[in-house]
């Protein structure tokens, strides 16, 4: 009997034993698969792989071939020599502050105070530039800070509650020909800040392909210079109310943003070295890669086929720069060439500047929009907004 019982229950065990096998073979194909799918799903959200940089590219991108030059320079004025090159002629010249230059022998100073006015001008002047001077160094997080340096003071300028808050839509407006009979207007007023260059010109005429709202004027120091030989210092084509933020191009145009800010209501705001400094070293590797790779020449040979100490990047490039750190959205208008365009579509201009190369502008312009990535000199922790170009 026992026996028999044995032999009715091994069909039983079988059985018993045949589905734990297979439940234990079903786990482990589910696991299986499952780790396969989320192999293939963790792609989905891995930043992409830091490039590679050319080190030699960057070594030389780093060197400021005008920085000697330039310390020399701001020495100079600092001890008070305006002789030299013509400089601040407008004011020299004007009596408006009674000075006479005439060479001393005593470190080479220069000027001759005659009125309190101005020397407790040059005072402020000294303290300016031995501060923008101390400051200008390359930081990696130099675009994280305009927020801080920018924004900030436009909102309490604007009464805003929040401060620092960046624009949700920002319009960039550069001046090249290509923008006529672009049509581009009512698209650019629609963004939240219209940011424009260098004073050109808006008004009836342009309006349908550039617009009319301006919420920053974006000037480099040359346009400020000649604006201060006017009565008042008038610099407001878009409006006594338009903040204007500034670049300095030469270390003397202080003078010129000392005697214009006392009389500017809005923000007339400098850049932080930094960010200067930040957008030199990003245009020059940009200058240089093309020299090397598509003009096939040595590194070493760039200098003299850029003008040397005198290459700057564009007001255009730090404009846009400018709106990386505070818009959450980029478009740019009226930035390219045509062989049938004029330079500026407000003036007669049709030459390029040498001291820019605009065709490396482009290129990190594409880089921009397409693959941020590989924009050198810029921190892993900085967030690119979206940036679209408008042709």
């Amino acid at each position: 009997m026992y026996s028999s019982m044995k032999r009715a229950l091994r069909p039983l065990y079988s059985i018993l034993l045949l589905i734990m096998v297979a439940t234990t073979l079903t786990v482990r194909v589910i696991l299986h698969y499952g780790s396969i799918q989320l192999k293939y799903d963790a792609p989905l959200f891995k930043s992409p792989e830091k490039p590679v940089f050319n080190a030699t590219l960057l070594k030389y991108a780093s060197i400021d071939i005008g920085e000697s030059q330039l310390k020399q320079d701001i020495e100079e004025l600092l001890e008070g020599n305006f002789r030299r090159r013509g400089r601040q002629r407008s004011f020299l010249s004007s009596k408006k502050y009674n000075i006479d230059v005439r060479m001393k022998p005593a470190r080479g100073i220069s000027v001759q105070l005659r009125s309190p006015e101005f020397y407790r001008l040059w005072l402020t002047f000294r303290r300016y530039l031995s501060d923008w001077s101390r400051n200008r160094r390359f930081q990696l997080d130099a675009l994280s800070e305009l927020v801080n340096g920018v924004k900030v003071p436009l909102d309490k300028y604007n009464g805003n509650k929040v401060l620092g808050k960046k624009y949700k839509s920002c319009a960039v407006v550069g001046n090249s020909g290509i923008l006529l009979q672009s049509g581009y207007g009512e698209l650019i007023d629609s963004h939240e800040a219209v940011i424009r260059l260098n004073n050109a010109r808006t008004g009836k005429i342009f309006e349908q392909n550039v617009g009319s709202k301006t919420s920053i004027s974006f000037v480099n120091s040359n346009v400020l210079h000649l604006c201060a030989r006017r009565k008042g210092c008038f610099c407001h084509p878009y409006g006594t109310n338009v903040p204007i933020i500034m670049y300095m191009c030469q270390p003397v145009h202080f003078f010129d943003y000392l005697v214009c800010n006392s009389s500017h209501k809005p923000p007339l705001v400098i850049t932080d070295p930094r960010f200067d400094v930040l957008c030199a070293r990003i245009v020059k590797y940009y200058s240089l890669k093309r020299f090397v790779e598509k003009a096939g020449k040595d590194v070493v040979e760039w200098g003299a086929a850029h003008e040397g100490a005198n290459f700057h990047y564009s007001s255009g490039m730090q404009a846009i720069m400018l709106a990386l750190g505070v818009c959450e959205k980029v478009s740019v208008f009226g930035f390219g060439k045509s062989a049938l365009a004029k330079h500026h579509y407000h003036t007669s201009q049709k030459a390029e500047l040498s001291l820019h190369d605009y065709d490396a502008e482009y290129d990190f312009y594409h880089d921009l929009v397409k693959k941020p990535q590989m924009i050198p000199f810029i921190t892993d922790k900085f967030q690119f907004p979206p940036v679209v170009m408008y042709h």
